[in-house]
């Protein structure tokens, strides 16, 4: 069963005003923050995918698992495919979980990307948010990132507001009700087999 979207109004006010007992909020003075999206491949490509996905959402990490690899592999690697990924936050641990990957900046974001949905189990599986920002503090510093950085990250209050109205914003734009949801040249499609992917890629490729 898909993943449905939940309200705008889903919590994610939590995310913000709570941060956890470990992460108070930092807001206030920041500059302006415009975040975007973190993109692999040729800007060029023919085909253009943009994937909806959230970091908690168990059939994104599944999705992850089955199609991300061959995918990179096959259309990504060989500059067939521009890829996309668009952030969806439906909790408090899915905008952090973010934030973190975020922090790591362009090298470091699919590396990050990738452990998030491969022990996706491992680290949001507490109902306890303070274990949750440690187990995301120690992804983080496995990838190589500044204990102090990683906490800078995960306490800037104006970055997580900007996320979430982009989030927001998109979401409504793009009609995006569940994740994953996939977009191949404009064209929305919801979870599917890699074999059905790559079809799909395939009869855009021989337009």
């Amino acid at each position: 069963m898909k993943h449905l979207m939940k309200s705008a109004a889903l919590g994610l006010a939590l995310a913000i005003g709570a941060l956890t007992p470990a992460l108070a909020q930092e807001t206030g003075a920041a500059a302006a923050v415009e975040p975007g999206d973190f993109s692999l491949g040729d800007p060029n490509a023919p085909v253009k995918i943009v994937e909806y996905a959230s970091y908690t959402c168990p059939h994104c990490a599944d999705f992850h698992a089955s199609n991300f690899k061959p995918l990179k592999a096959d259309f990504i690697d060989t500059g067939k495919v521009h890829f996309t990924l668009r952030e969806v936050y439906f909790d408090r641990y899915g905008l952090w979980a973010a934030m973190l990957a975020r922090c790591g900046g362009e090298m470091r974001y699919f590396a990050i990307h990738d452990v998030l949905f491969s022990k996706q189990r491992e680290w949001a599986g507490s109902d306890d948010p303070n274990v949750v920002v440690g187990n995301l503090k120690t992804i983080g510093l496995a990838a190589g990132m500044d204990g102090a950085v990683i906490d800078a990250c995960m306490k800037d209050g104006a970055t997580a507001e900007a996320l979430i109205t982009r989030f927001e914003t998109n979401m409504e734009a793009d009609g995006v009700e569940g994740t994953p949801t996939i977009f191949v040249n404009g064209t929305k499609y919801g979870n599917m087999a890699y074999a059905d992917l790559k079809s799909i890629i395939e009869g855009e490729l021989a337009e």
